[in-house]
């Protein structure tokens, strides 16, 4: 495939403002919002074939689009601000988001799509490259930027991390597609209020100059997306729980029961088991690993052992738990900003090796369990002792770091023309060890991981038998 570096040409840039005058006050940031203000702006976007619409015609109408949508996100239209006492808060002062127009006529759908790594053009679909979330304080929160291909168009979104988590993110796409495709009634409606335990009187000082990453943004890296099927993760998660052929709530996995009989059963437990963030244990005596909480071990395995760490070596997998439901009282489920915790499970290298996938797993769904109301308040405690940003990277070289959620409605952004082929995300925040779970194109329970490791470190999980085993070969 022919080279693809520097082709996409920003043909032009405009200022879209909301189409109603916000009446909402000024929002304090978080004790989840404020760690983030050292993380890039979230970049994430969706990859469809071509419109209908010419080019000037699409680009006018996702304007509009973008206009009616800031009115029911005023903040995406605000700035950072921070108060004499040094408490940062988000004005909605309708000052605008950035709408960019590029051209990248030599790229086509397939070149995106196809190949084995993810192509660096990709990056380019994105505004806002490597801008540190602290910087919301003199340029716009959010930078939504459409590029055409040769066949298709490109939609990204560069949000500020310290103003929006993966929740809030995509249901701020889902309505600016629904608004796109003509939809008035918006099935979205984001909660503002900032009565919880998350706003805290604590201060975060920070640096001259602002807050910078705490990663090597220059490390050489691989970017791979990895695609399971709803079979194989059924088939893993019934191995992890040690029922190969046996069954799960009554219903034969493996066997050769009719697709008819699998839908309704089956479907219902991926549905409450697929996502790790609401995984909770039975008993110590049964207790079922999730199917995601199987999948991250699967990973966890794969990379320990490419990484080729010494038996003692601590090794960590991080979750991003959504905490919405699990604070008493709960918050919101579009409570709008960030609501994450990140959990932590260590365990020594040669114990991920030596003890089997289920042990493993088994590790993950503990810590997830016991992540409830308590714990989130433990969280805060302890941060309010020592306000600081949150230290994303790998400084250690025995940490994995999983984001994003396969239950996230990324599929669900039709903006008149289809569902997208394909979601993708830009350079930032990508370290080694970073996964980003996606849900697969096909639904149903597919799970796509957008993984990025050290070059070695790819080649040997591309290698390793019990990985590749449950990866999908299409």
């Amino acid at each position: 495939m022919p080279s693809l570096e520097n082709s996409v040409t920003v043909i032009s840039s405009s200022r879209v403002f909301p189409d109603q005058k916000s009446t909402l006050a000024d929002l304090k940031l978080s004790v989840s919002d404020l760690p983030m203000l050292s993380c890039h702006y979230i970049q994430k976007g969706c990859l469809f074939t071509r419109p209908h619409l010419p080019p000037h015609e699409l680009l006018s109408h996702l304007e509009h689009s973008l206009s009616v949508t800031l009115s029911h996100f005023p903040p995406l239209a605000g700035r950072l601000s921070t108060s004499e006492d040094g408490h940062v808060f988000l004005t909605c002062n309708d000052a605008g988001a950035e709408i960019i127009f590029a051209d990248a006529k030599s790229v086509h759908v397939s070149d995106v799509i196809s190949g084995v790594d993810v192509p660096d053009v990709v990056k380019e679909f994105f505004a806002y490259d490597r801008t540190v979330s602290y910087e919301g304080h003199n340029r716009p929160i959010l930078a939504v930027q459409v590029t055409e291909l040769n066949d298709g168009v490109f939609i990204g979104c560069s949000v500020n991390h310290a103003v929006v988590d993966g929740t809030s993110l995509w249901d701020f796409v889902n309505t600016f597609a629904e608004v796109s495709r003509g939809v008035t009634n918006v099935t979205r409606h984001p909660d503002f209020t900032r009565e919880n335990v998350l706003i805290s009187p604590a201060v975060l000082k920070v640096p001259r100059g602002g807050p910078r990453v705490t990663f090597d943004e220059n490390a050489p890296l691989r970017e791979r997306i990895f695609s399971f099927t709803r079979e194989q993760i059924l088939e893993l998660k019934a191995t992890v729980n040690r029922k190969r052929n046996g069954e799960i709530n009554g219903v034969e996995v493996l066997g050769k029961e009719s697709n008819d009989k699998l839908n309704g059963k089956l479907t219902e437990i991926l549905e409450s088991l697929l996502d790790g963030n609401d995984a909770v244990s039975k008993t110590e005596s049964n207790l079922e690993i999730s199917s995601f909480q199987s999948l991250c071990a699967l990973l966890w395995r794969a990379i320990t052992r490419a990484r080729n760490l010494p038996s003692a070596k601590t090794t960590t997998f991080r979750m991003a738990v959504n905490v919405r439901h699990r604070l008493n009282p709960k918050l919101d489920p579009e409570y709008f900003g960030n609501a994450i915790q990140s959990v932590p499970t260590f365990a020594a290298a040669g114990e991920v090796l030596s003890r089997d996938i289920r042990w493993t797993a088994d590790q993950l769904n503990r810590s997830v369990a016991a992540h409830g109301d308590e714990r989130i308040r433990g969280v805060v405690a302890d941060w309010e002792a020592d306000p600081r940003c949150f230290p994303l990277g790998n400084s250690d070289g025995g940490s994995v770091t999983m984001g994003s959620s396969p239950r996230f409605p990324m599929y669900e952004n039709d903006f008149g023309w289809g569902k997208p082929v394909a979601v993708r995300s830009g350079r930032a925040n990508k370290f080694d060890g970073k996964i980003s779970a996606f849900p697969g194109r096909d639904g149903n329970g597919s799970v796509d991981l957008e993984v990025i490791l050290a070059p070695e470190t790819m080649a040997g999980i591309e290698c390793d038998g019990e990985f590749m085993r449950y990866v999908s070969k299409v």
